[in-house]
């Protein structure tokens, strides 16, 4: 099945084309990387796909179910507002920056959205809670607060907050570039994980070993347009694009 299918997406912000009529499918299961140069449209698109920003035209279905179209103005029509909550959570987000709540403990982070969006209590979301925490590594610092962690800590709690809401896609935005070399381990360890349990999962990434290990297709994106497309071995090993050879050799 399609877990996500995006077809001709186009993001202007003022007169700026950030997304050039861009189409992609992340089949139930799979793990595909998203590789590019700074300022290729790498995080805007991912933004489009859970409603952070909004596209200018094109078609975005998540799991079936169409969150926005082309209408016959040739302008993007979005379903409407509940119908956009409830598609979007379909989708757990890990950001760059980690964006935990500074005031609640790790465990309070965890547990916040079940409760205030799903309505759970207290008592139904704290063991989900901590075997969460436990699949990261993380119960001892149930009570610590984000000041109190690391930055590999606090993406960790960062990715159990987002499987606490039992999305059936996660999307990742660099969960690894605000960190230092000897952190980034501990995400990419737990991503892994989640990928060996067949996740679906969509990631933005400059962690090239992880996207030829882990990756089931990888795209190139530049300039908003994609460059690229393929399985690791294909795409690291005999790239068919001159853009995407330079873009390799540089980083290499």
């Amino acid at each position: 099945m399609e877990m996500i299918k995006a077809e001709n997406i186009w993001k202007s912000f003022k007169n700026l084309a950030v997304l050039k009529g861009i189409s992609l499918t992340v089949k139930r299961g799979e793990v595909v990387a998203i590789i590019g140069p700074s300022g290729s449209g790498k995080s805007t698109l991912l933004r489009c796909l859970n409603h952070l920003e909004v596209v200018s035209k094109g078609t975005i279905a998540i799991a079936g179910e169409t969150l926005v179209k082309t209408g016959p103005d040739g302008k993007a029509q979005y379903v409407h507002d509940a119908e956009i909550r409830r598609i979007c959570r379909k989708m757990g987000m890990v950001f760059q920056q980690f964006n935990l709540f500074p005031h609640l403990t790790v465990m309070q982070n965890i547990m916040e959205a079940p409760i205030v969006v799903k309505g759970m209590t207290r008592e139904e979301i704290l063991p989900e809670a901590e075997n969460l925490l436990k699949k990261v590594g993380l119960l001892d610092k149930a009570g610590s607060y984000p000041c109190e962690l690391s930055g590999g800590q606090k993406q960790r709690v960062a990715i159990a907050r987002a499987l606490a809401m039992k999305p059936e896609i996660m999307l990742f935005d660099e969960p690894t570039s605000a960190l230092d070399p000897e952190l980034t381990g501990e995400v990419l360890r737990a991503m892994r994980q989640l990928a060996e349990e067949h996740m679906t999962m969509l990631v933005v990434t400059h962690e090239m070993g992880f996207a030829r290990e882990v990756a089931s297709r990888v795209i190139f994106l530049d300039q908003g347009e994609i460059i690229e497309e393929g399985t690791p071995q294909a795409v690291f090993g005999n790239p068919a694009q001159p853009r995407t050879r330079s873009f390799l050799s540089s980083i290499g």
